[in-house]
């Protein structure tokens, strides 16, 4: 499979950890970076930051406009209908990510998956199939996809990986209960959740930087 194109941030020393942050609908590599800075992580450690850019499609439910989305959405009900191919597809692709930094010297056990909505939804699609240990998944206003084929399908390497995630009480976008729906689902079958939520809509406010700033801390020996 061809490598994601993809925007890195390099540490001033050679990396030993790297983060891979999946965008939202529509959106693309460059959303988070801005955030990377606002982290304020210390230097002990040094991680790369990489922002893979998803493959463009047309989405349905945007009239069928071709634009940046891991897997397409038919309804605004998220678990209807779901696009299994592509999510199936865009697991593969990041797979093929984390199979890079692993050639590059970084430990899985050292590696986060983290996104945003759909990047949220990746991160937990491929992060908890995944057969090596990673340091973390980190869910932003997300939710679980193909809930209904992890429990034949998840990894054991993988089954004490704690999972932060974040959603905004007025997200209107991916609606709260559908995140809380997730978040029990996974504890339901063993899985560390480190749940937050926020006053916002679908999006990122000072509050949720800070606790994902925590969370990279202590999942990567930084606190």
């Amino acid at each position: 499979m061809n490598l994601l194109s993809a925007i890195e941030i390099e540490p001033a020393t050679p990396a030993t950890h790297s983060v891979i942050w999946m965008h939202g609908l529509g959106a693309d590599g460059n959303d988070f970076v801005p955030i990377v800075r606002e982290l304020s992580l210390p230097k002990q450690i040094a991680i790369r930051f990489i922002f893979p850019h998803a493959p463009t499609r047309p989405v349905t439910i945007n009239g069928g406009y071709v634009m940046r989305a891991w897997y397409d959405i038919a309804e605004p009900d998220t678990f209807r209908r779901e696009d299994e191919t592509g999510l199936r597809e865009s697991q593969r692709a990041i797979e093929t990510l984390i199979a890079r930094e692993v050639e590059r010297g970084i430990l899985s056990k050292n590696i986060v998956l983290a996104g945003f909505s759909q990047g949220g939804a990746m991160a937990l699609q491929t992060g908890l199939r995944y057969p090596h240990k990673l340091a973390g998944i980190m869910v932003l206003s997300g939710y679980l996809p193909l809930a209904p084929t992890l429990p034949g399908e998840a990894h054991t390497a993988n089954a004490a990986t704690p999972i932060f995630m974040a959603h905004g009480r007025n997200d209107a976008v991916i609606p709260l209960p559908i995140a809380t729906a997730s978040k029990q689902r996974l504890t339901a079958a063993g899985y560390e959740v480190e749940w937050h939520e926020y006053r916002m809509e679908h999006t990122v406010c000072e509050e949720e930087i800070a606790d994902i700033s925590n969370f990279f801390r202590r999942q990567m020996s930084l606190a």
